[in-house]
C-alpha cells in the first residue's frame, strides 16, 4: 500500500467528524457534519440510520475535496457506543436506532439481572445498568414484537458505517463490546447474553479485532464519498477505547482522562479483570483490556452551573470561565466548607445507580461564587482520584493521567486533580484523539506499524504541560477524599427516599 495517509472517522453522538493524518499522526485535512437528535418520549433517544449514514458521507466528500483520495492506504472507524439499530433482509432499517443516552430498560435490567445475576459482569465485564444494548434488545422484542419479528440483522453503528462503505456486515469486537453482548475473555459473541437479548448470532454482525481489513469501499460508496473504492476499511472501535489509543494508553502506568462533556477514564491491562468501579472493555488493540471509569458529568457540570445557576451566557461573554477561575483560585483546598458530588446526571462508576443525584453539601451564605466554582472543579477531581485508586487495586499501579478534552485547558483544574489523586497529569496536545486511535489501527492494517500499539507511541502527542502534586496540597486534599468517599454511601437510601417522593408528584 503506497498511501501516506491515513483516515480516521469519528462518528460521535452529535457530529461525524472524518480526518486525514500522516504518519507521525498530525491531522491533514478533516471534514465534519451534524448529526440531529431525537428525544421522542421521557427516557427515549433515538437518531435516524440514515443521518449515520448522511453524516458520514459529508464528511468525507469534504475531506477528499481538500486531499487526494488515492493518498489514502486505509481508513477506520470510533464511534458513540451503545446506539445500535435494527434492519431488514434488504438492509433497510426497520425504526431510529437508540442511542446510549437512552434509558427505557429499566426494567429490562432487573428482569435479566434476575435471571442471570453475576453472570452478567462476569462474562461482560460490565456491571448492569441501563446503558448497554443487551436490555434494549429485550425491551424491543417486548414492546415492538412486529418489528422484532422482521429483523435480519442488529448492528451497533460501527457495523452501520462498515456495510454502508464496504457493503458487508462486520464490526470491530471492540465496538461490539460494549453492547453488553461478548463473552470479553473469548472476543466473541456469548451465547448466555445473545439468549437474554433475544438474539442469534446470525443477526448480529461479523467480529474483527481492532486493526483487520473488514473490506473495501464499494464503488456505490466511493462516488457517495470521493474515496478511491478498493480502500481498505479496518476495524477501529468504540470512542472511548480508541481516545485511550490515541494517548497511548499502553504507557506503563497511564490512566488517561477525557475532561469532556463527561469525564472518562481509562488504563490498559493484557489480563482480564473485574469489579463494580470500573468497566473491563476490549481495547483498541490486538489484545488486551480497558478498564473505564465514567463521571456522567464534566464539563456539562460546569457549563450548566454557569448558565442555570450564574445566569450567564458563554457564548455572548466568553469571558466567565476566565473570571471564574481567577475567583476559584483565591478560594481555599475545600472550597470553604464546600463538597459537590457531581452525579448531576445519575452515577454508573462506580455505584451504579441511575437514580443518584448531584449533592452541594456545606452552603452557608458567606460562599461565594468563586468557592462554588472550585467545588465543581474538586468534586470531578475527587471523585476521578477515588475511582482510580479502585482501579488501581484491581489492576495495576497508575502513576499518572494523559489528560485531554475541553477541561483539560484549565491549568487549575489539572493541578486540582494532580494535588487530589497523588498523580501527575500529563496535558497531551492531541487533538481529536478518537479520531486518532481509529487512524492508529489503520496505519496498523495499512502496514505503517506491525502493531496498533508501535502506532499508538508513534503516532499520539506529547505533554504539553506537566502537572506534578503537591506535598502539602496533596496531604489536604487525602483529609477531603476521606470525607468525600464516605459522602454518597450515607446519602444514597436518603436520595432514593428523595427521588420515590418526587416521582409520586408526577402525573
Amino acid at each position: 500500500m503506497r498511501g501516506d495517509l491515513v483516515i480516521g472517522i469519528d462518528s460521535s453522538t452529535t457530529a461525524t467528524k472524518a480526518i486525514a493524518f500522516d504518519r507521525r499522526g498530525r491531522i491533514v485535512a478533516e471534514g465534519r457534519a451534524a448529526v440531529p437528535l431525537s428525544n421522542p418520549k421521557p427516557g427515549w433517544f433515538e437518531q435516524e440510520v440514515d443521518d449515520w449514514t448522511s453524516a458520514v458521507t459529508k464528511a468525507l466528500k469534504q475531506l477528499t475535496k481538500k486531499i487526494d483520495a488515492s493518498r489514502v492506504a486505509a481508513i477506520s472507524i470510533s464511534n458513540q457506543r451503545e446506539s445500535f439499530a435494527q434492519f431488514d433482509a434488504k438492509g433497510k432499517a426497520l425504526r431510529p436506532g437508540t442511542l446510549w443516552l437512552d434509558e427505557r430498560a429499566h426494567r429490562e435490567v432487573k428482569d435479566i439481572m434476575d435471571e442471570l445475576g453475576d453472570d452478567i459482569h462476569v462474562i461482560s465485564g460490565k456491571p448492569a445498568d441501563v446503558t448497554p444494548c443487551l436490555y434494549r434488545c429485550r425491551w424491543l422484542s417486548t414492546h415492538m414484537p412486529k418489528i422484532w419479528a422482521r429483523t435480519v440483522m442488529t448492528a451497533e453503528v460501527h457495523g452501520v458505517l462498515t456495510h454502508f462503505l464496504t457493503g458487508r456486515w462486520a464490526t470491530s469486537v471492540s465496538s461490539a463490546d460494549p453492547m453488553g453482548l461478548i463473552d470479553i475473555k473469548s472476543y466473541d459473541w456469548s451465547d448466555t447474553l445473545l439468549k437474554a437479548a433475544h438474539l442469534t448470532r446470525a443477526q448480529l454482525p461479523k467480529l474483527y479485532r481492532p486493526g483487520e481489513i473488514m473490506g473495501e469501499v464499494t464503488m456505490e460508496a466511493a462516488k457517495l464519498t470521493g474515496l478511491k473504492a478498493g480502500t481498505p476499511v479496518s476495524a477501529g472501535g468504540g470512542d472511548g477505547q480508541c481516545a485511550g489509543t490515541g494517548v497511548n494508553i499502553f504507557t506503563k502506568g497511564r490512566a488517561y482522562v477525557n475532561l469532556g462533556t463527561a469525564a472518562v477514564s481509562g488504563s490498559y491491562g493484557a489480563s482480564y479483570a473485574i469489579d463494580p468501579s470500573f468497566r473491563s472493555l476490549v481495547a483498541v488493540g490486538e489484545e488486551g483490556f480497558s478498564f473505564e471509569t465514567a463521571i456522567r458529568t464534566g464539563t456539562f457540570l460546569v457549563n450548566w452551573m454557569v448558565e442555570r445557576l450564574f445566569n450567564v451566557n458563554p457564548s455572548k461573554t466568553p469571558t466567565i470561565f476566565k473570571a471564574l477561575e481567577s475567583e476559584a483560585k483565591t478560594s481555599p483546598i475545600g472550597a470553604n466548607g464546600l463538597v459537590l458530588v457531581p452525579y448531576w446526571s445519575g452515577c454508573m462508576t462506580p455505584y451504579w445507580d441511575p437514580a443518584a443525584r448531584g449533592v452541594i453539601a456545606g452552603l452557608s451564605g458567606s460562599h461565594s461564587r468563586g468557592d462554588v466554582y472550585r467545588a465543581i472543579l474538586e468534586g470531578v477531581a475527587l471523585e476521578q482520584a477515588m475511582m482510580t485508586n479502585r482501579v488501581q487495586l484491581a489492576t495495576s499501579p497508575i502513576t499518572h493521567y494523559a489528560a485531554v478534552g475541553g477541561g483539560s485547558k484549565s491549568d487549575l483544574w489539572c493541578q486540582i486533580l494532580a494535588d487530589a489523586s497523588g498523580r501527575d497529569v500529563k496535558r497531551l496536545d492531541t487533538a481529536e484523539a478518537s479520531a486518532l486511535g481509529a487512524a492508529m489501527a489503520a496505519a496498523k492494517s495499512a502496514g505503517w506499524y506491525k502493531t496498533i500499539a508501535t502506532a499508538s507511541a508513534a503516532m499520539s502527542g506529547k505533554p504539553s504541560s506537566t502537572f506534578r502534586p503537591r506535598a502539602k496540597e496533596h496531604r489536604r486534599y487525602q483529609e477531603l477524599l476521606a470525607i468525600y468517599t464516605d459522602l454518597w454511601p450515607k446519602l444514597s437510601e436518603w436520595n432514593q427516599r428523595l427521588v420515590n417522593f418526587a416521582a409520586a408528584e408526577k402525573p
